[in-house]
């Protein structure tokens, strides 16, 4: 499959059926909705929605409202800004329409789709926003959301989203979250969460904000921190200069550095499961089990500016992590019922380490730099997708430095112990991508997360360098969950994944949402809590999908009827 002839959604027989796949991969030559313009360091994305350009028939995108194609149209756009012009220090979101900015979702398509469409599409949807805040924060790509006309719901999220919201006093032009009163579902995409915790509004203020389907004006927005900035019409323009150059004096990225092409992924998808050049995702339907292997460098990896920057999208790195991000994005899309990830890696321990060493000595250089980062937000996607996540440390596996990032996103870490036979037994190493390089989405390092901040361990995993540990050293230390030897392997692996399969999603999916991120909670943890299940749970619930719910019902002119319990 190759992202300049497929569409987003196509159909293909698998196993004999007839099915309707999802592809993230798409190119600026096809996008329907965004056009994107570089002007320098400023990047400018401007929507301007095809009514008739949703993924799937039975509704029109009005008022630039947005189904999971825009969105997947957008993803790719900042990531083109993150390769192919890494020049630019500032990227200003505005809207080509009269009037509005982004209505938001549409809301059409989320009455006619699945409850798992509409999860997920959530899900996609605020990994996108969480991608722009992560390049800020860590890359120095700064962004501004310039709002001229209704700026709604998930259109509101995405404002939020940016480093700044700077908005036109023409007395039309409003801000709004308007979920609540209008739909009787959350701002699924952070909304609630980044008025509190990113803008600071207070509680109070965004109880009305959230119950007032009106929006809010300019004035009395910049009042309650909804936005930064506003001005009228005739002095917009400079207003949204002043901004853009405040934030370019904030950016750290590289001036003058020149782009690499983000080449279309190759992916051959078969009753099999999704097959890349180095990541597989064999996938088991019977047993609904997937097994993603990631395959070590075959050699060593390009090691300086210039022979990086010739390999482009073919260096392994970002290979890895451009075909590992669209496996993730293909089996939580395409592959529902599938709710078992097993994660196994093969290869040489030593070439993923070699790859960790220039990783960190040319981590300045901006193509090392986003890469990183692009790996980092693919890690992040691992820790909150809804499925059991289980690594297999086992003959053959390379589980050493950032690919031990892998193993430790998992739920359970599964190593084999072959105590006759030292030589052949697989073995776990540490390097310093695994003490601050991939944050998890709760701030910490994957290894802080696991032992509960524990200073005292982690110095003493520190110590110890990028020692090979064999499967007893390894669970001394903690850094596994159970090491069977080769007696038991295949029947205690077996057991567990059969288990695994046999309980309840809903339970599974709460379980692990609760004990993937213990201790202090981030604003990142909270949305994607709050995601998995209040914004789950209410897209479920009669009030907002029964026949006679406000979701529903939208648009019909007729009331909805709720069900008035409070549970």
């Amino acid at each position: 499959m190759n992202a300049m002839t497929e569409p987003l959604l196509f159909k293909q027989v698998i196993e004999g059926q007839e099915r309707e796949l999802v592809s993230f991969a798409t190119h600026p030559t096809k996008y329907q909705h965004w056009s994107l313009n570089v002007e320098g360091d400023v990047a400018r994305l401007k929507l301007d929605i095809n009514e008739d350009g949703g993924i799937k028939p039975g509704y029109k995108l009005k008022l630039n409202s947005y189904d999971l194609g825009v969105d997947i149209e957008l993803h790719d756009a900042i990531n083109r800004i993150r390769f192919e012009h890494p020049s630019v220090k500032v990227v200003v979101f505005e809207s080509g329409k009269e009037k509005i900015w982004c209505s938001g979702a549409n809301i059409y398509m989320l009455g006619l789709s699945t409850h798992g469409w509409k999860v997920n599409f959530c899900k996609f949807t605020n990994e996108t926003r969480n991608g722009l805040e992560d390049s800020s924060r860590h890359d120095g790509l700064k962004s501004i959301a310039a709002v001229t006309g209704a700026c709604a719901g998930g259109g509101y999220e995405l404002a939020l989203a940016c480093d700044r919201i700077v908005m036109v006093d023409d007395r039309s032009s409003t801000v709004s979250l308007p979920e609540v009163p209008l739909l009787g579902v959350l701002p699924g995409t952070g909304g609630l969460t980044r008025v509190t915790d990113k803008r600071k509004v207070r509680r109070d203020l965004a109880d009305i904000f959230c119950t007032t389907s009106e929006g809010v004006r300019a004035d009395r927005a910049k009042d309650w921190k909804l936005i930064d900035a506003f001005a009228k019409p005739q002095q917009f323009g400079a207003l949204l200069a002043t901004e853009i150059e405040a934030l370019r004096a904030r950016s750290t990225r590289a001036a003058g550095s020149k782009g690499i092409e983000l080449t279309a992924l190759k992916v051959l998808i078969d009753d099999a499961g999704y097959h890349y050049s180095v990541v597989d995702a064999q996938v088991d339907r019977a047993t609904r089990i997937a097994t993603i292997t990631v395959k070590a460098p075959s050699a060593a990896i390009e090691s300086t500016p210039e022979t990086i920057e010739a390999a482009g999208a073919n260096w392994y790195p970002l290979k890895l992590q451009r075909e590992l991000d669209d496996a993730i994005l293909n089996l939580r899309t395409n592959e529902l019922e599938v709710g078992t990830w097993v994660i196994k890696t093969t290869g040489d321990a030593g070439q993923v380490m070699r790859m960790d060493e220039v990783l960190a000595k040319l981590k300045d250089h901006w193509l090392v730099k986003e890469t990183t980062g692009a790996l980092r937000r693919t890690l992040a996607r691992i820790d909150v997708t809804s499925r059991s996540l289980i690594a297999l440390v086992d003959a053959g596996s390379c589980f050493a430095g950032t690919f031990y990032e892998l193993a430790l996103a998992c739920d359970r870490i599964y190593m084999l112990d072959l105590p006759d036979s030292p030589d052949a037994a697989p073995a776990l190493q540490l390097s310093p991508a695994n003490f601050g390089w991939f944050p998890a989405v709760n701030g910490l390092t994957r290894l802080q997360t696991r032992f509960c901040e524990d200073a005292a361990t982690i110095s003493q995993l520190e110590k110890l360098g990028d020692s090979q540990l064999r499967a007893d050293q390894a669970l001394e230390f903690g850094l596994v969950t159970l090491t069977p030897d080769d007696i038991d392997w295949d029947d205690e692996i077996r057991i567990m994944l059969e288990e695994r399969a046999s309980m309840s999603p809903d339970a599974m999916t709460g379980m692990e949402a609760s004990l993937r991120f213990p201790g202090k909670e981030t604003m990142e943890t909270r949305v994607f809590g709050r995601l998995s299940a209040w914004q789950n749970w209410i897209f479920i619930r009669p009030n907002a999908v029964g026949e006679d719910g406000a979701l529903k019902l939208f648009g019909t002119g007729k009331k909805a009827k709720f069900d008035w319990k409070r549970i």
